[in-house]
């Protein structure tokens, strides 16, 4: 039954110590263990037995919002992303014009990466347009 132990500990991991949460624990694990119980005295595999009781279980989220867990609110980073990868750019472009004229002014090169690095931007407007 430590896979039992393991699930629930799982289960419980994001909610904060307590009494509280020890005791819903240990209530929990005690279902868990008795509805495996059932299912093996119905024939099933030990095994096959832990997999529908946790299957059969299900997840805690209104034990999570009772406890005050909350779900990490995903912040839309496409605009931010957007200007990093143009400043970026600018400034990758920007060296390959100095090197080139420094180096070689007789040779303009700076273009052909140039089209290289403006993909970097333009997909980051796409995926920012898409997120609209």
């Amino acid at each position: 039954m430590k896979k039992l132990k393991i699930y629930v500990d799982e289960l419980f991991k994001d909610i904060p110590e307590s009494d509280q949460k020890i005791a819903i624990k240990e209530e929990v694990l005690e279902n868990l263990e008795e509805k495996v119980l059932d299912l093996i005295e119905q024939g099933k595999e030990e095994e096959d037995a832990i997999n529908k009781a946790i299957v059969e279980f299900g997840d805690i989220e209104d034990l999570k919002n009772e406890f005050g867990v909350k779900k990490p609110v995903n912040k839309n980073m496409t605009k931010i992303n957007l200007a990093y990868s143009i400043w970026g750019s600018l400034l990758i472009i920007s060296l390959f014009i100095f090197i080139n004229f420094y180096y070689s002014p007789s040779v303009i090169w700076f273009v052909y990466p140039t089209f290289v690095v403006l993909w970097w931007p333009l997909t980051m407007y796409f995926k920012w347009q898409r997120s609209k």
